[in-house]
């Protein structure tokens, strides 16, 4: 009769331990792919940029890597991702496609921030290099998911854009582009634009602490329900003796 009336509470604790301990482990798995992004960022960024031609590149080997690619830009297909900040101020990247030499492949051209020229309804005017460049910059795999936050709106510009969105690139000029983003380095450019790039921000702390958080409340769960049982069981023991 005793072990009867846990059988819900036990039920409840196991329910109850394998969801903490689920998102333990989820927290963990968070912190250990943040680790990893910082690791391979430090040691990618301190090797020689590679050469970027018309063969596709595999977006996870070269996420965060630098390379160098020489091309022609395409003005005609530049847009402009909104809600970017700079110390503060409101602006916009620049990306312009660049023509990949000898080829007929694109890559997308971050050439860095710059701020609205008087309110919102003008797009500011950047200059576009002639010619054939050369490009060093650090490649970035843009997200596939479009934000619930900062849609496209209606309203905007045709080159006024949320996120950079390679198949929308794609689809509107008809072209193959490389997987990657490539950011553009400082380098010597006089175009009033600010590359200002920073480092994958090392949230793995706080993730390892919300992992201890739930695998602690998992023990603490579990030794309390532990503790219970044992107290009602010693105490029916007791009152199961005969008097003396």
């Amino acid at each position: 009769m005793l072990l009867r009336r846990w059988i819900v509470p036990a039920l409840a604790t196991a329910l109850g331990a394998g969801l903490f301990t689920y998102l333990g482990l989820w927290q963990k798995g968070k912190a250990e792919r943040v680790e990893s992004t910082i690791a391979q960022y430090e040691l990618r960024a301190q090797q020689p940029p590679a050469i970027i031609g018309p063969a596709r590149i595999d977006p996870a080997q070269a996420a965060n890597a630098r390379f160098t690619v020489r091309g022609r830009y395409e003005p005609d297909h530049q847009f402009f991702v909104d809600n970017r900040q700079e110390s503060g101020q409101a602006g916009v990247h620049v990306v312009t496609p660049l023509r990949i030499d000898q080829s007929d492949v694109r890559i997308l051209i971050n050439r860095g921030w710059i701020g609205w020229p008087g309110g919102r309804r003008v797009l500011p005017e950047v200059a576009v290099p002639e010619g054939i460049v050369e490009i060093t910059g650090t490649a970035q795999v843009p997200s596939t998911r479009e934000s619930l936050w900062t849609p496209d709106r209606q309203e905007a510009a045709a080159n006024l854009w949320s996120r950079v969105d390679l198949a929308r690139y794609a689809a509107t000029s008809g072209h193959a582009v490389q997987p990657v983003v490539l950011l553009q380095d400082s380098g010597n450019a006089n175009d009033g634009l600010v590359r200002h790039w920073p480092a994958p921000e090392n949230r793995a702390p706080m993730h390892w602490s919300y992992a201890y958080q739930w695998f602690g409340i998992t023990a603490a769960l579990v030794a309390f329900f532990g503790y219970s049982m044992w107290r009602s069981v010693s105490r029916g023991r007791a009152g199961a003796l005969p008097a003396g």
